[in-house]
């Protein structure tokens, strides 16, 4: 009885992580941009306020983990910075708030060698909140395409 208790709640803990978690977006996307330059433009975590056409400005907290983005026609999404690996060229952040019908999302861009140019990666996990999954992942692939094409003329 004790070995199939901690097996009963692993096997919990492993169905709630998955759960937590449901939707997935995924886009990845080519630049003729070295590796570099391309990471010059999305690795600045509030530089998403100069190159999402979605958004008017972003505004970093004062330790710069959190950032404010000010949408165009407005709202605004708050977003905290959880992982930073500049040697890797990418971060994870999540959303705190904002009007996205999303809960629970976790997101990484990362940026890396292609060919003779970069690729964009990004990559975010989510559940659906007050929408069908559907409509959620339609709204997040449609920031990640949006984005994507800003950055890589895409």
């Amino acid at each position: 009885m004790r070995i199939a208790l901690p097996a009963v709640a692993l096997a919990t803990l492993a169905a709630s992580t998955v759960s937590a978690f449901a939707l997935e977006s995924k886009l990845s996307a080519p630049s003729s941009l070295s590796p570099d330059a391309l990471w010059k433009k999305v690795g600045d975590f509030c530089g998403i306020g100069t190159w999402h056409p979605a958004a008017e400005k972003c505004e970093l907290s004062a330790d710069g983990k959190q950032r404010t983005i000010s949408l165009k026609g407005g709202g605004a999404i708050v977003e905290k910075l959880v992982k930073w690996d500049d040697k890797h060229r990418s971060y994870s952040y999540t959303i705190v708030s904002g009007p996205l019908p999303v809960a629970n999302y976790r997101s990484t861009i990362r940026v890396s060698p292609h060919g003779t140019g970069s690729m964009l990666t990004w990559t975010g996990y989510y559940k659906a909140k007050g929408a069908s999954n559907a409509d959620a992942k339609k709204a997040i692939d449609g920031v990640y395409d949006a984005g994507a094409k800003a950055l890589t003329g895409g």
